[in-house]
């Protein structure tokens, strides 16, 4: 009876409206004690034409990464991080060979000449730290797009934040917490972080602040930069994200359902779009935006 009274209780302060406390300025004043596991595979060895391994300086010590190497033209060219579904703290093969029926590696945003950083975050791949559930994680992402903006060949005004299922949670959380990215791509992200990943990254469901902290819907008046979710109508979080899109108030946040899409099927198609719409998003403020009429189309008529 009284695990069933917590459970209501977390249950009501993840749904009630968030106040005028941004997202930023409720983790200032709740450091997590949430500490999970660490450990994991060394990250992969990427092939050298495509992605070196690197790494990168954050609050808890260097973290890996993998990141497009310079194209030696002496230009400064868009970015984007991306953050993988599943464990979204450690990173692997994001270079092989995909079915465009679920092609997670985001490939259309290198062959459109986009940069590519693959961060991985603190607990995976050995690296230091501890998982955190999406808390810590925020400000790894940060510290990934610092060390990037460095980079000579990276124009620092036009950094992307993108991730998927896990990776989308985090990007969406990120997007929540800073205005950094000239704009934010969630796929697949949940609303409530009790509803699906809770027990998998290790946060006690029983605290209710915990998981608010980690449950993007209730922060999406805290977005400032251009943010678009995205999910399909098969197979996937479409209840997440219809729940989002009928909370928001935040004209700077846009969510899209894409019809005969499931969760994986979408990647390949979205982000070809996305990278299309990257490389003409050339104004000093980012000018990017998406029809409903275009995405309907993404998928063909035989389903995904």
């Amino acid at each position: 009876m009284i695990r069933v009274f917590v459970a209501v209780l977390a249950v009501l302060w993840v749904c009630a409206p968030a106040s005028a406390e941004t997202l930023a300025q409720a983790r200032a004043a709740h450091p997590t004690s949430v500490v999970g596991e660490a450990g994991g595979d060394p990250a992969d060895k990427p092939p050298a034409r495509l992605f070196r391994m690197t790494s990168y300086p954050s609050a808890v010590g260097d973290l890996a990464a993998y990141v497009t190497p310079s194209p030696g033209d002496g230009r400064r060219h868009p970015a984007i991080i991306w953050i993988t579904g599943g464990d979204a703290n450690s990173i692997g093969d994001v270079w092989g060979p995909r079915p465009a029926r679920n092609d997670q590696t985001a490939r259309a945003f290198r062959e459109a000449g986009i940069v590519m950083m693959f961060p991985s975050l603190r607990g995976g791949n050995r690296n230091p730290g501890h998982r955190e559930g999406g808390y810590g994680e925020v400000d790894d992402i940060l510290a990934a797009a610092a060390w990037l903006a460095r980079q000579d060949y990276v124009d620092p005004a036009r950094i992307y934040l993108g991730g998927h299922s896990t990776g989308g949670t985090f990007a969406l959380l990120t997007a929540e917490c800073s205005d950094r990215f000239r704009a934010v791509f969630a796929f697949g992200p949940i609303g409530q972080f009790d509803r699906q990943y809770g027990e998998f990254l290790g946060v006690d469901l029983r605290d209710p602040q915990e998981v608010a902290l980690r449950s993007p819907v209730r922060w999406l008046g805290s977005i400032r930069s251009p943010t678009f979710v995205f999910e399909g109508d098969r197979q996937g979080n479409t209840f997440d994200l219809l729940e989002m899109k009928r909370a928001n108030t935040n004209p700077l946040a846009h969510f899209y359902v894409v019809p005969r899409a499931s969760h994986f099927s979408i990647l390949a198609p979205a982000t070809a779009l996305i990278a299309r719409k990257i490389n003409a998003d050339v104004a000093a403020r980012s000018n990017l935006q998406f029809e409903q009429a275009e995405l309907d189309y993404l998928m063909p008529p035989s389903g995904s």
